[in-house]
């Protein structure tokens, strides 16, 4: 969202930013830098996400989507009804399903086409998790979610002007359902220049990493596979590989094992810095939907990356050549062996990806084919 704003305004347009701001991720205005925080008056409101059992229950029984409902909040609307009372936009641009329960008052207070920003194809993610589920007694409500948010997702899109897309698989789900809205991909980027990659980086042991959120099941999930399938295959034939692991919300009982060759921490305050310091990165993925941030970033540092099919999806690459997929524990881990056994490859890897960034997912490509996607729905 961050880099779509900046590109927005580097390309001349004006854009004003209203988020809310939540426990998990609060909006802290000193950490902006001013010239930011002017040109986009970004301003917050607060609103409590955390899973409430009751409210989770009376969803279940009034048919809505708690997944959905527990972003809306009547101080949000409140805001919004102002600020589009108060100013015109040309275009008002919804980040991400979540986002979607506001709706009914942009059509009440503004003529502007709304377009969704699609994250990620939410249900999904909702039901390969619940596929993955071991718990016989949440596994049905999960499967539950996930039809629920099925239904909620594809009544959305005949409701907005337009969808942004972030990955080609997620456009093409979207047109298979029938919608007459208008599609476009619009995917992740960045600015290459901000993600140079080190100059050397053959020196040393090779070290593998894993960066992201663990109270996003999906990252949980892929890692307890990687330490129980995967690393105890890799050890037997490079015992002396090592492997880090960092994100926010790191569960206890991962914190406390002590596999050979890993060390695991919690949150990290750079995460650049950490990406930068370390190797080759790993993307052990099985419930994820759209396209991974984290892989473009790597890729933009030019680092070596090792994913699943699910984990690469969305992200336009060439297997072997910038990119390498692991599909089960044994192949991942000889991906793995191979990238500890061969510095070259390693780096032609990395090189190959960050020229992948270059050409096709930098800020200023993207942006001029959202601009052009948001000219195509105001000339209709």
């Amino acid at each position: 969202m961050h880099n779509l704003t900046r590109g927005l305004l580097a390309a001349g347009h004006e854009v004003k930013v209203l988020c809310i701001s939540t426990p998990k991720n609060t909006l802290d205005l000193d950490a902006i830098p001013v010239d930011y925080k002017d040109r986009t008056r970004i301003e917050g409101v607060f609103v409590d996400t955390s899973v409430n059992i009751v409210d989770a229950f009376t969803d279940l029984l009034t048919a809505d989507n708690y997944n959905i409902s527990r972003f809306f909040s009547p101080d949000v609307d409140i805001r919004l009804i102002r600020l589009l009372t108060e100013e015109t936009f040309d275009i008002i641009q919804l980040e991400s399903l979540f986002m979607t329960p506001y709706i009914p008052t942009v059509r009440r207070y503004s003529i502007a086409p709304i377009v969704l920003r699609s994250h990620n194809l939410e249900h999904v993610i909702q039901d390969r998790i619940a596929t993955g589920e071991k718990n016989f007694l949440k596994r049905p409500y999960r499967k539950f979610l996930a039809k629920q948010l099925h239904d909620y997702e594809m009544s959305i899109l005949d409701r907005v002007d337009g969808i942004a897309a972030i990955s080609p698989s997620d456009a093409e789900h979207f047109m298979v359902h029938g919608t007459r809205t208008p599609i476009s991909t619009i995917p992740f980027a960045v600015e290459p220049t901000e993600y140079l990659p080190e100059v050397k980086r053959n020196t040393g042991p090779t070290v593998f990493f894993h960066l992201g959120s663990m109270d996003w099941l999906p990252n949980e999930e892929g890692i307890r596979w990687l330490l129980d399938h995967v690393w105890p295959k890799v050890l037997k034939k490079r015992p002396n590989a090592q492997l880090q692991l960092a994100g926010n919300k790191m569960p206890e009982d991962l914190l406390k094992r002590e596999d050979h060759g890993v060390v695991i921490r919690g949150r990290v305050k750079n995460a650049l810095k950490y990406m930068r310091a370390r190797h080759v990165m790993v993307v052990p993925l099985f419930s994820a939907g759209g396209m991974r941030v984290k892989i473009i970033e790597g890729m933009a540092l030019g680092k070596a990356v090792i994913s699943t099919p699910i984990g690469a999806e969305g992200i336009d690459h060439t297997e072997g050549l910038n990119i390498l997929i692991g599909r089960t524990p044994s192949e991942f881990a000889a991906h793995i062996v191979a990238m500890d056994e061969d510095p070259e490859y390693r780096t032609m890897l990395g090189n190959e990806a960050r020229k992948l960034v270059e050409h096709s997912y930098s800020d200023a490509r993207i942006v001029q084919d959202l601009v052009a996607f948001y000219k195509r729905l105001l000339a209709v």
